[in-house]
């Protein structure tokens, strides 16, 4: 597994909003799930070594399109590195009991503020994307993640 998946945006934010977007259980129930998902965090411990766990449910499950069961993607994440205002790096494990879904997925994500400081660059880096998560479909729910983070953040920024 050695694919990596990558998708970035300006956020009209600065980076200190932003990553406390990340860290905030709340928040990452409302803009982490792409469109056409709803997320509920069961565990929630936001410290290196900590993580969470999210149920990720499909709101039209038609076809089956889950990892854990044919509405639900369930995937406990751990929190490899925070450093405030600049990155959070999380190791991901889908509950699943298809192999192509198996193995831990690293995703980082990189704060840049830009030149005036008043925006974030926010770029995020799936590296061992596990082969059974179609690319497109992987890079298009990370742009929509990313999109639902500006409509938040800038919402409530």
């Amino acid at each position: 597994m050695d694919r990596t998946d990558r998708a970035s945006r300006l956020i009209a934010a600065p980076p200190g909003a932003v990553y406390r977007a990340l860290l905030d259980r709340e928040s990452l129930e409302a803009w982490l799930p792409p469109d056409g998902m709803h997320g509920r965090v069961e565990r929630w411990d936001p410290r290196p070594s900590g993580g969470f766990r999210m149920v990720l449910t499909y709101l039209d499950p038609t076809g089956g399109p889950g990892k854990t069961s044919d509405a639900t993607d369930v995937v406990d994440v751990a929190f490899a590195d925070l450093v405030p205002s600049e990155r959070v790096v999380t190791r991901a494990v889908f509950e699943a009991d298809d192999p192509a879904y198996a193995g831990t997925m690293t995703m980082t994500w990189h704060l840049s503020a830009d030149g005036d400081g008043d925006g974030t660059e926010v770029t995020v880096t799936a590296t061992d994307v596990p082969p059974g998560i179609d690319q497109a479909a992987h890079e298009a729910g990370i742009a929509s993640s990313l999109a639902n983070l500006a409509a938040y953040v800038e919402g409530t920024g």
